[in-house]
C-alpha cells in the first residue's frame, strides 16, 4: 500500500508515509486503515479502505444507509467537563474541535462571534485538538484547560485573547504570552503556572484529542452540529446546518 501511494502521489524519500493497522469494518471483505503523510512539519491523516484480497484501495467516507450517522457521532462525542458557551438547555449543540494556532480556527472564531448572537438556541462546546505541526498549539490548549479549571467562564475570555493575538504568539514567547493573558483575566498566577506543569491538564488535552480521533477528526476546525460534521469555517454552511436543525425541530413538534 505504501509503495502504491508513493507512486500514485509522487511522494519522494522526504515524505514519511505511515500505514496504520488494518481494522475490520461492517462490510464483509473490506478493511479500514489510517494512513498518515508527513512532509516536514505538516502532517495529514486520511482513512482508506482496502479489500481483504489486497486488490482494491478506496479513499472516501463509508456510510451505512441502515444507521443514523448523526446519532452515532452524538454517542461518541464526550462533552462532559468541556467548556460550554450559551444556554445549557439549548436544543442545538455545536461541538468544535479546534487548535489555537490554526488560522482557519481563528476565522471560525470570528464567524461564530457574529453568528451565534443570532441563535440563542445553540450552545457551543469547545474541544482541544492541537495539531502536531503547530509548535505552540499544545501549550495553548493546556493553558486553556488551566484557565477553565480555575474559572469555567474565564476560559472564553482566555480563548478570545489567544485567537485575537494569534499572530504575535510564537514558540519562543508562548509561555510569557499565555501567563500574561491569564493575568489579564484575573486568574491566580501561581495556580495557573502550577497547572501548566501538571500532568492532569496535559492528560485532559490528550483525552480531548483522542475523542476527536475516535470521530475521525483529522483537521481543524471540525465541528459537529447535533452530530452533523462540518470541516472548515464556511459561515454559510454553518448557518445552513443550524437553520436545518431548527426546521427539523419545528416539524417534530406536535
Amino acid at each position: 500500500m505504501e509503495a502504491y501511494l508513493r507512486n500514485l502521489y509522487a511522494f519522494g524519500p522526504d515524505v514519511v508515509v505511515t500505514v496504520g493497522p488494518l481494522k475490520e469494518t461492517s462490510i464483509p471483505g473490506l478493511l479500514a486503515t489510517d494512513i498518515t503523510v508527513k512532509v516536514e512539519d505538516s502532517v495529514q491523516a486520511v482513512q482508506f479502505y482496502v479489500s481483504k484480497d489486497g486488490k482494491y484501495l478506496l479513499r472516501g467516507e463509508l456510510s451505512d444507509l441502515t444507521k443514523d450517522p448523526m446519532a452515532e457521532n452524538r454517542a461518541k462525542l464526550q462533552i462532559k467537563d468541556a467548556p460550554v458557551w450559551g444556554d445549557p438547555k439549548a436544543t442545538i449543540t455545536m461541538v468544535e474541535f479546534s487548535d489555537f494556532e490554526c488560522p482557519v480556527c481563528r476565522s471560525l472564531h470570528d464567524v461564530l462571534h457574529g453568528l451565534l448572537a443570532n441563535y440563542p438556541q445553540v450552545r457551543l462546546v469547545f474541544k482541544d485538538f492541537p495539531l502536531e505541526q503547530h509548535p505552540w498549539a499544545r501549550s495553548a490548549a493546556i493553558a486553556g484547560r488551566c484557565a477553565y479549571n480555575q474559572d469555567p467562564q474565564a476560559f472564553w475570555k482566555f480563548h478570545d485573547l489567544i485567537y485575537d493575538n494569534q499572530d504575535v504568539i510564537s514558540p519562543e514567547n508562548s509561555y510569557a504570552k499565555l501567563t500574561d493573558y491569564a493575568s489579564q483575566i484575573s486568574l491566580n498566577p501561581d495556580t495557573f503556572k502550577t497547572c501548566l506543569a501538571s500532568p492532569e491538564a496535559a492528560a485532559a488535552v490528550e483525552s480531548s484529542r483522542a475523542n476527536g480521533l475516535a470521530l475521525q477528526v483529522s483537521s481543524t476546525p471540525t465541528i459537529f452540529i447535533n452530530g452533523r460534521r462540518i470541516v472548515g469555517a464556511d459561515p454559510h454552511l454553518v448557518e445552513q446546518n443550524i437553520k436545518y436543525e431548527l426546521d427539523q425541530q419545528k416539524t417534530a413538534k406536535p
